[in-house]
């Protein structure tokens, strides 16, 4: 992954800055973390000297972030003079029985601790001594730094083809390491002014270009602004409880567990229905959170669904950093046929991302990042803890790779709670889909029972 493929940004986002600022509510960490099961330890060696080389060409991993006192322009990325690779990348040995279950146990909490805040939010952990040989890396990453898709953009930067040779995410010449930063304040102050001040000039040529809009199209652009009202209003609801009564406390406990499924039978089942792979998968939960329903003889005829919906296109696919807007919406728990299920999914997400709301998402952050943050930690964390789950959906590797020495076996992705009961998102490698299920322990107090019955749900949609 060459330095010149992507480009990143000096400072945070609007948006991001808000995942950042509302972690003052711990319950609201917006960590990502993903499990790789490895066939055997990777060379240790060989894995801190890839992960030096690539820490100069994705300037990400060596910055942290800085913001300004008194002024509410988003934090800056800037170089840590005091960068230190051992810390960032542990070890550590599984105890017995090393199975998968043990694994899993580990790295929740590993997920669960908050990122030290003076330094780059990421962390590796190698787990060696695993049943069989295995070994794993737990790879953890703040989300103001990147979406799962860039993760594994990231991730890529570690796998090879082979076994013996490092692969092309780290072809070409390794540049020299990137020259530390130290801002004083007034520098900072300096710098978010001048931020603030190219902001409300751009904020300016829009409203002057909508105002010139209104000139020669008044009624176009007075029927933009009541659908661009209207939508911001569906989208914005507030919706401060959860609509299950099964799973509605929140605590700051974790519990990972896995589902994997074949991915030729989901795709066959979502074309069965008209619809795409994701359409399959969030049929399969649903499914599943019907049955956990019934298991308990909780009558409940929809959940809050939250889902980020990928909004990288050909302009932004090389902007670094988040390219996602957040979604949440009603979904039905009565349908009984998966197939049905399907296509009401497809129609209700096609809804979601027609929505004219959603191009306007960093500029209602940018809004919500100017109030104090214990106000905004309040508002929108009230309305994240109203969610009863969420989904993703991440594309990934199709064919074999290794990690410095051995094979792959499986990658599973732990997407952060922020506020919901749990979060199920899936992960493609060759033929199989690696579902990672993040639960609060508090609000799924039988976790065994839950992942039986999700495992129901996928089962019944790969066989429609």
């Amino acid at each position: 992954m060459a330095d010149d493929e992507l480009r990143y940004d000096r400072r945070m986002s609007d948006a991001d800055a808000l995942l950042w600022g509302i972690e003052k509510d711990p319950l609201l960490r917006s960590t990502i973390t993903a499990i790789a099961l490895l066939d055997g330890p990777p060379d240790r060696a060989r894995l801190l000297d890839k992960l030096d080389r690539g820490s100069r060409l994705i300037p990400r991993l060596r910055q942290k972030a800085v913001g300004a006192p008194l002024v509410p322009a988003p934090p800056r990325w800037v170089v840590d003079r005091h960068f230190d690779l051992d810390y960032h990348v542990r070890w550590l040995k599984a105890p017995e029985p090393g199975d998968l279950r043990t694994l899993l146990d580990i790295a929740a909490p590993i997920a669960m601790q908050s990122f030290d805040r003076a330094r780059p939010p990421w962390e590796f952990h190698v787990v060696e001594g695993l049943q069989d040989g295995q070994a794993a890396l737990v790879q953890k990453i703040h989300h103001s730094v990147t979406d799962g898709v860039g993760a594994v953009k990231i991730a890529m930067m570690l796998l090879d083809l082979t076994p013996d040779e490092d692969g092309p995410g780290l072809a070409g010449a390794i540049p020299d390491p990137p020259e530390a930063e130290e801002l004083g304040p007034v520098e900072l102050v300096t710098d978010a002014l001048g931020h603030e001040a190219r902001r409300q000039l751009g904020i300016a040529k829009r409203m002057a270009g909508r105002a010139g809009r209104l000139v020669t199209d008044p009624v176009g652009t007075a029927r933009s602004v009541v659908d661009l009202v209207a939508s911001a209003g569906r989208v914005m609801a507030p919706a401060f409880q959860p609509m299950s009564p099964l799973m509605a406390e929140r605590s700051m406990s974790l519990r990972f567990d896995t589902i994997t499924a074949p991915l030729s039978e989901m795709k066959v089942a979502a074309n069965a229905a008209g619809g795409k792979l994701n359409d399959a998968f969030v049929a399969a939960v649903l499914g599943g959170l019907r049955r956990y329903h019934d298991r308990h003889g909780v009558d409940v005829d929809a959940l809050r669904m939250g889902m980020p919906i990928n909004i990288r296109s050909d302009d932004t696919a090389a902007v670094a950093g988040n390219q996602f807007v957040p979604t949440r919406f009603l979904v039905p728990m009565t349908i009984a046929d998966p197939l049905e299920r399907m296509r009401v999914v497809r129609s209700l997400v096609g809804e979601q991302r027609g929505e004219p709301v959603l191009a306007s998402t960093d500029a209602v952050a940018g809004v919500l990042n100017r109030l104090p943050t214990t106000v905004v930690t309040r508002l929108f964390g009230s309305m994240l803890k109203g969610v009863d789950f969420t989904t993703s959906n991440v594309p990934g590797v199709p064919i074999p790779v290794f990690l410095c020495g051995p094979r792959l076996i499986a990658q599973y992705p732990f997407g952060p709670l922020s506020g919901a009961a749990t979060n199920i998102t899936l992960l493609s490698y060759l033929d199989e889909l690696h579902v990672g299920v993040n639960t609060d322990r508090a609000a799924v107090r039988d976790p065994d029972v839950f992942v039986e019955c999700l495992q129901e749900g996928f089962d019944e949609v790969r066989k429609a």
